[in-house]
């Protein structure tokens, strides 16, 4: 029983988390591209993915945009899993939708020294601060 609610107390939790994220990134469409760059910088394919979902749903519904790109909402849906692997189009159409773009620079190694890394790791580190203290 008790094992049950510490389950259930995990799902609410995880909820609550993933609601407050979904309205930062509503009030704030600059942070959900500082998020998006740290996922992209950081995590995996899957990790990407899940992200995108969270900021497509915030920045206009996964139905919404699946109607705007011309894509089925269940094959959207698909998509925006971990799992979820968009051909190039696809992914363009979403990031278009959801007033996104991808933007390609040199990695780490190559990039000059004298020029100065963007603050979007500083501002993620704090809104995330922010949201887990909330909980």
């Amino acid at each position: 029983m008790l094992g049950k609610l510490c389950h259930i107390a995990e799902r609410l939790l995880i909820a609550a988390y993933h609601e407050a994220a979904v309205e930062s990134f509503r009030r704030d469409p600059t942070f959900a591209a500082a998020y998006l760059n740290a996922v992209l910088e950081d995590g995996d394919r899957a990790e990407f993915m899940s992200a995108l979902r969270y900021v497509t749903e915030a920045l206009g519904g996964v139905s919404a945009v699946a109607q705007k790109t011309g894509l089925n909402a269940t094959t959207l849906y698909r998509t925006l899993s971990p799992r979820g692997n968009p051909e190039l189009k696809s992914f363009m159409d979403i990031m278009k939708v959801v007033g996104m773009r991808i933007l390609v620079e040199p990695t780490p190694a190559r990039r000059s020294a004298s020029r100065p890394r963007r603050p979007e790791r500083q501002l993620v580190a704090r809104r995330r601060r922010q949201l887990h203290s909330k909980f």
